[in-house]
Formats: C-alpha cells, structure tokens, sequence
C-alpha cells in the first residue's frame, strides 16, 4: 500500500499514517493487515483507490473502475469515487463501455470511431 510514495519523495509525511488514512476514507480501515488474497474484490478495489490517492494527485485515471464487481460493489465504488471527488477535490476521468456508470458523473464524453462528443 505505501510504495507509491517511494515515488513521492519530494512529499514529507508519515507514509503508514497516510496509508491508515487512506484506507479509513475508502471504507477497509478495518482490514489494515489482511492479504490481498483475504479481500473481496470490491475491497481489493478499494484498495487500488486508495493506492491510488497515496500521493495526493489532481488528477485521477481510472479505466474501467468496476469492470468484474457485483451490482452492490459497483455502487459502493462509484459511492467511493464520487466522495473522493468531492471531498479531496480530485479530478477523475473514468473510462468505461457501462452506460449506467457513465451516467451517475457530472460530465460524459463519447468516444465513436474516434470522435469525441460531450453528452448531455
């Protein structure tokens, strides 16, 4: 969960304590010490985001952020994601072939035979 900020050096913080943080905001802070083959896959998803979160970016790319989840999960991660957005201000671009995802954000964009168009 911390290797990330090995990436992060210019950054001065207490990478277990951010790890710990972390994984409080995406719901597992419970499962600090389980293996990744003890986690769902909804938590080792929770997981990714959080590793993903580790540095603090502005902006986040996720591709296909709820590929192989059960309905329940999928809505728990775009709960997630949507919290992370508002809360640490991060930007996200999604990308997905889910329709109902794509739904549930601010702003959707199509891509067909590589053109762009902003949906409504």
């Amino acid at each position: 969960m911390t290797l990330p900020a090995l990436f992060g050096r210019d950054r001065f913080y207490d990478e277990r304590a951010q790890a710990d943080h972390l994984l409080e905001l995406v719901g597992i802070g419970d499962r600090v010490d389980a293996y990744p083959w003890q986690l769902s896959g909804g938590q080792q998803q929770r997981v990714a985001i959080a590793r993903a979160l580790m540095n603090e970016p502005e902006l986040l790319l996720a591709d296909e952020p709820i590929g192989d989840l059960d309905e329940q999960t999928e809505m728990e991660v775009m709960a997630l994601l949507s919290k992370v957005n508002r809360e640490k201000q991060v930007t996200m671009i999604l990308i997905t072939h889910n329709l109902d995802l794509a739904k549930t954000t601010q702003r959707m964009m199509r891509m067909k035979q590589g053109r762009i168009s902003l949906e409504s």
